[in-house]
């Protein structure tokens, strides 16, 4: 299977005939092409065109983020399996209301699904957490009977209220409170955990999107604009609760990660390279964790869930089959 590297350190990107190599202050590193999906570049790292030329090449996809671990944007190589069919059966999706609310309604589905399962799953080992259980089910009722994307979303939004008011009573630590969510910057040590978290599912996500025929710039919870991809955000919403949310439950529980790896500055917090690698390591180690799989009959892993989940909507497009979201079953 193709591995993810990840790049902390300051340096340069070099292609030396048909190999690719960093090189830093601590010497170089070459990197395993044929066993190379997509490079994750967190320092400050200089390359040129030949560098980008053998990446289109051999089909590696670069990712940047910035000081603070926010993903800033992606070297996609020209898409290799992009199907003009299925662009423009994902417009016709998008620019149809029902059907493009239908997919959105199964993202959203998916999440709130995940977060249930996430929430009894630490109901049953003592946490206090059946208002929010319940509170979150009575929205997620109502999900199927939205009739607009606002709407959908804002449903969304309050049951992810709910459910980060319960991270303090599963987490329990004095030094990682919730409060509320806040995003750039963070205001407090989880919520960088968090933003850190959902860029790097972000990025995972359009990696797997790159490997099937479908187009990242057209999702349908997501408004499609000229800003950004889409649909890997789309895609994410229903893994975010059991990977990236369990990931930061398991750093804090086993005091992988404390308020030491943290620092501030003008701008706001940030994870320090030491925690920024530690969280990395769990995050793919929980990628890689396989589980038994109902329609296969076989163990698949989190990485993989991902990839059979665009699949799955490929074959909904095409009008093969209708789509329904994962739903974790532990």
């Amino acid at each position: 299977m193709k591995k993810t590297i990840y790049i902390f350190s300051d340096g340069e990107l070099k292609r030396k005939d048909s190999t690719l190599f960093f090189e830093g202050e601590n010497g170089r590193k070459f990197i395993p092409v044929e066993n190379t999906c997509e490079i994750m570049i967190f320092g400050e790292v200089t390359l040129n065109k030949r560098f980008l030329e053998f990446l289109t090449q051999s089909e590696i996809i670069l990712h940047f983020f910035n000081h603070y671990g926010y993903y800033v944007g992606s070297y996609y190589p020209r898409e290799h399996l992009n199907s003009g069919y299925m662009i423009l059966k994902q417009a016709e999706h998008y620019n149809d209301e029902s059907k493009r609310l239908y997919l959105a309604q199964k993202f959203v589905e998916g999440a709130y699904k995940n977060i249930r399962q996430v929430l009894k799953y630490y109901s049953n080992r003592g946490k206090n957490l059946e208002d929010a259980i319940y509170s979150i089910e009575k929205l997620g009722e109502s999900v199927d009977s939205t009739s607009t994307i606002n709407e959908l979303m804002a449903i969304e939004g309050n049951i992810r209220e709910y459910y980060y008011r319960t991270f303090d009573e599963i987490i329990q630590n004095p030094d990682f409170k919730f409060d509320f969510r806040s995003k750039r910057p963070p205001q407090n040590f989880l919520n960088t955990l968090i933003s850190f978290g959902n860029s790097l599912m972000y990025t995972v996500a359009l990696g797997e999107i790159y490997k099937t025929h479908l187009d990242p710039r057209i999702g349908f919870l997501h408004a499609t604009n000229f800003r950004r991809f889409s649909l890997n955000l789309d895609v994410s919403e229903i893994f975010k609760p059991i990977i990236v949310d369990r990931t930061i439950f398991t750093l804090l529980s086993k005091k992988m990660v404390t308020k030491e790896d943290f620092e501030e500055d003008a701008e706001g917090l940030l994870l320090k390279e030491k925690g920024k690698k530690v969280f990395v390591q769990e995050f793919e180690d929980k990628l890689a964790t396989t589980i038994k799989h109902r329609s296969l009959s076989s163990n698949v892993s989190y990485r993989r869930l991902i990839r059979l989940e665009l699949y799955k909507l490929e074959k909904h497009l095409i009008e093969e089959e209708q789509y329904k979201p994962f739903i974790a079953q532990w």
